[in-house]
């Protein structure tokens, strides 16, 4: 970590937690231990956490004055209909030429993760997007799923495939120049995720970068988090909802683009809509041979699980309850 306090920031790490304080210590360390030659800031949006996160975050501020830089709300911005807090708090507010991403209940791996990301972006200016992947992490099981590994090598990819991609990018990958999101496009306010706009700002930007390196820590099953939070109540009508409005973020996108990414853009919209027939179980749409192309990219295990519970709904019952524990 570099230490000269009158050094130009080059990273804004920006970090939203909400009721992280198993994980936050974790998080904020993992930024800390970066091994950099330049100097960076650490930006944390606590969205008014009741469990003590933002006691923590006050500690590591006084220990690191000017390093770590807390803003803790004392009335939660999501619940107000804020979706996207990192454009609405953390991205006015950072003075470095990129920001990196992470929330405050992923962590960081490689102590050289920044310093990789920040050359090859320095050294390419036209990249928009540095990402690597993940090792995924499953809250309260002893055994993980791997990695979120979304292509296979180090590897540039075009802004097509950052709009329509088979498999997501773990927000805890991602690095991007932080002009890019200084005046948002109103597809971005009306996304209901935060990583996706971004992606798709960087997608009309630029270009990707991908590293084939698990240089950060993903977790699956936190409480309280937006896919959890996601699976209460009404799921279904949650989850018509989702895909309405990124229909909406979609045609917006490709006014936004004047066309020029269309195709991928309509791609991206399917697949949304069939993930959430995944979601539901509808499977005369899962099924449906319109969607075969999406239908390949589920994982192995996921289209297994799929055709037995569609063709033997009573022998798929049971072996949920009894080993599946889901």
């Amino acid at each position: 970590m570099s230490s000269n306090p009158d050094s130009e920031i080059m990273v804004s790490v920006n970090c939203v937690t909400f009721n992280h304080k198993d994980y936050i210590r974790q998080a904020l360390d993992s930024f800390l231990m970066q091994k950099t030659n330049f100097e960076f800031e650490i930006l944390v949006h606590d969205d008014a956490s009741t469990d003590g996160t933002g006691e923590i975050l006050r500690e590591y501020e006084k220990k690191y004055p000017g390093k770590v830089l807390p803003l803790i709300q004392t009335e939660n911005q999501y619940s107000q209909g804020i979706d996207n807090i990192s454009g609405a708090f953390n991205f006015p507010r950072a003075r470095g030429k990129y920001i990196f991403m992470c929330d405050g209940d992923d962590y960081w791996i490689s102590p050289d993760k920044m310093q990789k990301q920040v050359d090859y972006m320095e050294s390419h200016p036209d990249c928009t997007l540095c990402i690597h992947s993940a090792r995924i992490e499953l809250v309260g099981k002893a055994l993980t799923e791997g990695q979120m590994r979304p292509y296979c090598g180090n590897r540039v990819i075009s802004p097509e495939e950052i709009v329509d991609k088979s498999s997501g990018y773990a927000m805890s990958s991602m690095a991007f120049p932080s002009r890019i999101v200084k005046n948002l496009p109103d597809y971005y306010v009306e996304c209901p995720v935060g990583d996706t706009p971004i992606q798709m700002i960087a997608a009309s930007e630029g270009y990707g970068y991908y590293f084939d390196e698990p240089m950060s820590g993903y977790r699956v099953g936190v409480a309280g988090s937006w896919t959890m939070e996601g699976k209460q109540g009404d799921y279904a009508r949650k989850q018509q909802v989702y895909y309405e409005r990124m229909k909406k973020v979609y045609e917006l996108y490709d006014q936004a683009t004047g066309g020029r990414l269309r195709e991928a853009i309509k791609s991206a919209e399917k697949r949304t809509y069939y993930h959430t027939m995944v979601n539901t179980r509808q499977f005369k749409e899962i099924l449906n041979p319109d969607y075969k192309k999406y239908y390949k990219e589920l994982t192995p295990r996921t289209r297994f699980f799929i055709q037995m519970e569609y063709r033997t709904p009573g022998l798929y019952g049971f072996l949920r309850r009894k080993f599946l524990n889901q």
